[in-house]
């Protein structure tokens, strides 16, 4: 029989509208949720970092362990004037809005099986539990998280697959600027003594592959802007984009590729450039023998399941905590068709996410 408890939660959070830098209502709500069960959580002192109005919020179980579990409190579109429909079998929206599965199915997941796990009085492992701010946009705040530093390890509950699969690597994204500089003149007048930004910067484009380059490396373009009025020959054109691959390396070498073409065409005509890059994350993969890979494979077999280790080409805060040499993988919630207004969870697969958490925080 379904404990309507677990889906009243889901419905209470995935109701509270609250998008990146704007997460503290449902810090509020989690830590309200979890006072009440005689914990007590804290905000981190990351607002500064992230621009939130909100910190990170942590709370250690018992000692607080070696581990963590942590989802992100953001969601990326707004959830405000959402219908919830609720089936036997899912729930989902009228259509009007997202659902804002991802990551508040992640959360109940976890605030679910902490509370009752209590209410049966059972026994708990040291864990830790953590909430993060600015998933959807920057991962500044599991960037900057301010976690004990005897966490040693992470299970984030935020992928859209079913439960049972989980995320051990997934690629990198090095996000990259381009500036190309010409020269402003009379479009009509004098347009030989102009240099056309927007003409070196199509020619740069289209000599840029992009697309998927191979089995494990992308490259994309997604924003271009440039030009002041129709009169005028260009003198600023901008876009950026993105390189990803599960090989830092390789990530490298493609955007060295990328260089050299922006150098070569704009040297042919006379534009300047600048270029910029970062990463937005970072790649990573986990062995077999990984203590993180080794508990929730044998968390998802108790929770009678079948463990399906999985790649990605997206990131999630996991990237940023093995980043920080937090060794973390990223379970699947279910939580399918994240970000658009079709968005929806399987009823089944929420409790199968609630009791991978289970099997992760009690004693067995």
């Amino acid at each position: 029989m379904q404990d309507r408890r677990l889906i009243e939660i889901f419905l209470e959070l995935t109701a509270i509208d609250a998008m990146s830098q704007n997460e503290r209502p449902v810090a509020d709500y989690i830590t309200a949720f979890l006072t009440r069960l005689g914990f007590s959580p804290k905000e981190d002192n990351t607002r500064e970092i992230t621009g939130s109005n909100t910190g990170n919020l942590i709370c250690p179980i018992g000692t607080g362990g070696n581990f963590a579990l942590l989802s992100h409190m953001d969601t990326v579109r707004p959830t405000k004037d959402l219908k919830h429909v609720v089936t036997d079998e899912k729930i989902t929206t009228s259509g009007n809005t997202i659902l804002g599965g991802d990551d508040r199915a992640g959360i109940t997941a976890i605030l679910y099986a902490v509370e009752k796990a209590v209410k049966e009085k059972a026994q708990l492992n040291d864990f830790t539990v953590a909430f993060t701010v600015c998933e959807e946009t920057t991962m500044l705040g599991s960037l900057s998280i301010q976690l004990p530093d005897y966490i040693k390890g992470g299970i984030i509950f935020d992928s859209q697959y079913r439960p049972g699969k989980f995320i051990f690597a997934a690629c990198g994204a090095k996000y990259f600027n381009v500036k190309i500089i010409g020269k402003a003149s009379h479009a009509g007048i004098s347009p030989e003594k102009g240099i056309n930004s927007i003409a070196a910067a199509s020619a740069i484009i289209s000599n840029i592959k992009q697309g998927r380059i191979d089995d494990e490396t992308t490259v994309n373009i997604g924003t271009i802007s440039g030009g002041e009025a129709t009169n005028v020959i260009s003198p600023l054109t901008v876009f950026d984009g993105e390189v990803r691959s599960f090989d830092k390396a390789k990530v490298d070498k493609v955007l060295d590729e990328i260089k050299s073409t922006v150098s070569r065409i704009s040297g042919e005509m006379k534009a300047q450039y600048v270029i910029e890059d970062r990463w937005d994350f970072e790649p990573f993969v986990l062995p077999k023998t990984s203590p993180v890979y080794i508990k929730i494979n044998n968390a998802i077999i108790n929770a009678g399941l079948e463990a399906a280790p999985v790649t990605s080409l997206g990131g999630s805060d996991a990237n940023a905590l093995n980043a920080r040499g937090i060794e973390a993988v990223n379970i699947g919630i279910g939580a399918q068709n994240p970000h658009a207004d079709d968005e929806f969870i399987l009823i089944e697969d929420l409790y199968k996410a609630s009791e991978i958490a289970s099997q992760l925080i009690r004693k067995q």
